[in-house]
């Protein structure tokens, strides 16, 4: 088969076929994938939420059919909205711990049916199909606040840069790219910083120009971000000034407004 489904709360994705090589992101609950590549034990996959490639273990996932996949990507999906919150089996009996982010199909009265096993979640949760509201963008940023730093992270328990404005995003119902410079390619740009708007992108380079860095703009003075842990800190125009180190911590490159 060629496509799949995670079936696990979280699960790694790495840069080679092996449980030592470097996470390069996650795979949450519900997420689907195409299968491009097969070895022993790994198959590389593409992402359907984001085009993203990488390695997962072939123990790691839940084989689907091209019609089941492309009902699960054709349809409704919903968007868990707990830090954390059990999805019981009631078919087989056994539950599963589901991360703020994860995602299932369209969800009726509690309950859903997949491969004729029926799931409840009494947890809370939003379609995909509802109005987005900006103002909700920084909301859920802050539904991260205090998760620690994780290269290749997307979960309160572990998220980098780009994974946390990505998955706030995500909750917010809008779709961005894995990498902080492919994200920084979307929307328009916002000349300066005083024109910016919550949930607005702020993007910093290093040295040589490439942008290493990315975070949600609450205010023209303050930013929200994952670096050591999720935070606020003061935002100017030179950058990211972080007051517990009383230094700048990242240049400022560009600004970005994803929504209008």
């Amino acid at each position: 088969m060629r496509f799949g489904k995670c079936n696990l709360s979280i699960v790694p994705v790495r840069c080679e076929a092996s449980h030592k090589s470097e996470m390069v992101t996650q795979l949450l609950f519900g997420e689907l994938f195409e299968i491009t590549e097969r070895t022993d034990d790994w198959v590389k996959i593409k992402m359907s939420y984001d085009g993203f490639e990488g390695w997962i273990s072939d123990k790691q996932y839940l084989p689907l059919y091209n019609e089941a996949f492309d009902n699960l990507t054709n349809f409704s999906s919903c968007i868990t909205m707990d830090i954390v919150q059990l999805l019981f089996n009631e078919t087989k009996q056994y539950m599963v711990p589901l991360v703020l982010g994860s995602t299932l199909p369209f969800v009726a009265n509690k309950c859903f049916y997949l491969d004729d096993e029926k799931y409840v979640f009494e947890g809370m949760v939003r379609t995909d199909k509802e109005v987005v509201d900006k103002r909700t963008i920084t909301e859920n940023a802050f539904m991260y606040i205090n998760a620690p730093y994780l290269w290749g992270g997307r979960s309160p328990f572990g998220i980098d840069c780009s994974g946390f404005v990505q998955m706030a995003y995500k909750l917010s119902g809008i779709k961005l790219p894995r990498n902080a410079s492919q994200q920084a390619e979307q929307g328009t740009t916002v000349n300066f910083l005083s024109e910016a708007a919550p949930g607005d992108l702020a993007f910093f380079d290093n040295e040589e120009g490439n942008i290493i860095h990315v975070g949600i703009i609450v205010n023209s003075n303050t930013i929200i971000h994952a670096s050591g842990r999720v935070h606020t800190d003061t935002l100017d125009h030179e950058g990211i000034y972080n007051n517990n180190l009383k230094k700048y911590t990242h240049r400022m490159r560009i600004i970005k407004r994803i929504v209008i």
